[in-house]
């Protein structure tokens, strides 16, 4: 019975985006359907996770933050998922736990949900990318499927649902960071995060790339 309320959710979801948005998904035959895999996506509006399990062919497992989980209903939803809780404040071993248990789920052939910005930017413009996707694919040997939302800012605007926005979901090709070493240095960590972003900013328009726009 794992997961039932969730798969629910997402059904339901999926049927009310069909009606309130006009929604497209592109590339999802670029999806390997096993395997581990580390699935990075911008993020714009709190539909984004919803919206992407939605719109990818296999279930994705999310690391969120703490407080989605003080409420203890929504928290056992959440978990009844697969979703599991990362503190953004607490102390270093908690998050290296939290890393250590999103590799665990990568070495069990997981498909792993992580937005790199960290953090919502409301207007759609992709913000610098943190490293955390990139310790965690490296480590694993992941390969890493970037997913690009656009149009999700209109979401929850005055009078959205009328005007029914047009979203679309673009789903790129699956693509390895390599590394002489398992531990990166500062720099090493600092340009494989700029390559793994490019790869991200590329399926987003020109506008929308942030400081990867001189692409």
């Amino acid at each position: 019975m794992k997961r039932v309320g969730p798969r629910l959710a997402i059904e339901v979801s999926r049927f009310l985006y069909k009606i309130f948005l006009r929604w497209s998904v592109i590339g999802r035959e670029n999806v390997p359907l096993t395997g581990p895999l580390v699935v990075i996506a911008n993020h714009v509006n709190s539909a984004d996770p919803v919206m992407l399990m939605c719109a990818f062919p296999r279930w994705v497992t999310y690391m969120a933050k703490e407080e989605l989980f003080h409420n203890p209903l929504f928290g056992a939803f959440l978990r009844s998922g697969g979703v599991f809780p990362v503190s953004r404040t607490g102390s270093v071993e908690n998050r290296r736990n939290a890393i250590r248990q999103a590799e665990t789920l990568l070495s069990e052939g997981h498909a792993l949900g992580v937005f790199p910005e960290g953090t919502r930017d409301r207007t759609g413009v992709l913000l610098q990318g943190r490293p955390g996707a990139v310790s965690m694919a490296i480590h694993t040997g992941a390969p890493i499927i970037p997913v690009a939302f656009a149009g999700t800012e209109q979401i929850g605007t005055r009078w959205w649902i009328l005007r029914r926005p047009k979203v679309t979901v673009t789903i790129g090709t699956p693509f390895h960071l390599t590394s002489t070493s398992s531990t990166l240095s500062r720099s090493q960590s600092a340009s494989l995060t700029e390559e793994m972003m490019r790869h991200l900013a590329a399926l987003l328009p020109p506008d929308k790339r942030g400081p990867y726009g001189d692409m």
